[in-house]
């Protein structure tokens, strides 16, 4: 079985340059592909983590990935499916996350011998010749084809500034520079990226008169076509201090039964055959097909240990073993916050975005204190509240729970 088949099979292409073509190419030849990532934050977050998959399915076939961060692309920032203008980054900013991208993303690519390649479009992006530009590759692009574009579309009413049209030439000269430097002869990416990602094709294809191709990748959405990976704090990062282990596991242990399948095929390296009997299983049965996606997908991006961890945490709480919270999460506090008002500690910890929030949940009943549920939104801590180990349990809702500690 090829790449193009696993691909297939587990629901990862959604579009193709030259099906055909690709499809003949990723069956008998080994191939350089590039992926781009633009460091518009410190963390990769759950959107990039199926490109990352995809490559990954690419790399153990033989081909050979390169990594693309954009420090030149990140200066202008990508319009596709955005309102309104990207806030332009600094060097320093986009610098510093580039630094983060490159960690994580070992997690998932073996960047060993000439196995995977690392580039930053800003080494050859910021010192171009505008006008050497425009003659070069200017003369390839037509106006109305980049207007007709789909990541362009949402911008009409607000205006799209020339600053940001700019963006699927630049992206175009990244293909056509990977494919000269590397020879780099397909573009993978999410499907938002179609139009940018045609772009490079047809450079390539009309200054070089050579093959090159593109496929993108589905979106991660759930089943009625939403996006996944929102949660109460925003996105789900891969950053360990940005989303935890726990909550990152939480957020596969609770997803929908309808969306298992998708996520089980996309966002694990499970057999094909385990990921249909998984997802098969009915009513409560199916807690277990979540079970083995929360620890895979945890396992992946945080390490088994991790992974192990936020496991025990979940059984310990939902699952009738209440002994071992050591892998709770914890939220140290002082021992002079042990007589402080909770929704005070609370909010300081996180927990609730304002005051206003905790005092809601608590009018709701929705906020439990070991295993009492706070009646009162101005209630202190006290001392007796906490175990020998000077650990106190919350729950907020039905599903958060977190541990006090004082150290």
């Amino acid at each position: 079985m090829s790449v193009y088949d696993v691909l297939m099979e587990r629901g990862f292409i959604k579009q193709m340059s030259h099906e055909d073509e690709i499809k003949e190419l990723l069956e008998k030849e080994k191939i350089t592909f590039y992926i781009g990532f633009d460091p518009t934050a410190d963390s990769l977050h759950v959107g990039h983590f199926i490109a990352l998959m995809m490559m990954s399915h690419m790399q153990r076939a033989g081909h050979r990935p390169i990594v693309l961060l954009g420090g030149g692309t990140g200066m202008v920032g990508d319009p596709s499916g955005k309102d309104e203008m990207r806030k332009m980054l600094t060097p320093e900013f986009i610098a510093h996350n580039i630094a983060c991208f490159k960690k994580q993303m070992s997690r998932f690519i073996d960047f060993g011998e000439d196995k995977a390649i690392i580039v930053n479009n800003a080494d050859w992006l910021l010192d171009l010749n505008y006008v050497q530009l425009l003659r070069e590759v200017g003369v390839h692009f037509t106006v109305n084809r980049m207007l007709a574009a789909e990541c362009f579309k949402k911008r009409w009413e607000k205006g799209l500034t020339f600053f940001e049209f700019n963006y699927m030439i630049m992206q175009g000269y990244d293909f056509w520079k990977l494919h000269h430097d590397h020879n780099c002869i397909m573009e993978l990416g999410g499907d938002d990226q179609w139009s940018n990602m045609l772009a490079g094709v047809e450079l390539i294809r009309r200054k070089d008169q050579k093959p090159a191709y593109c496929m993108t990748c589905k979106l991660l959405t759930t089943s009625d076509g939403r996006k996944m990976g929102k949660t109460e704090k925003g996105a789900l990062w891969l950053d360990p201090e940005k989303t935890s282990p726990y909550d990152f596991y939480q957020y596969w242990r609770n997803v929908a039964d309808s969306d298992v399948e998708n996520c089980l095929s996309l966002l694990t390296f499970l057999p094909m055959d385990e990921v249909r009997r998984l997802s098969a299983l009915k009513d409560a049965a199916i807690n277990e097909a979540k079970k083995v996606l929360a620890y895979e997908v945890t396992k992946l991006v945080h390490g088994e240990e991790a992974a192990r961890q936020a496991q025990e945490a979940t059984e310990a709480l939902f699952g009738g073993n209440a002994k071992d919270m050591s892998n709770v999460p914890a939220i140290e506090i002082t021992s002079e916050d042990m007589t402080a008002k909770i929704i005070d500690v609370l909010t300081a910890a996180k927990v609730f975005s304002s005051k206003r929030e905790a005092r809601q949940l608590i009018a709701q009943g929705g906020l439990t204190v070991a295993d009492t549920v706070l009646q009162d939104a101005e209630a202190c801590l006290s001392a007796d509240m906490f175990d020998a180990d000077k650990s106190l349990l919350i729950r907020k809702g039905k599903k958060k729970y977190f541990r006090l500690l004082v150290k």
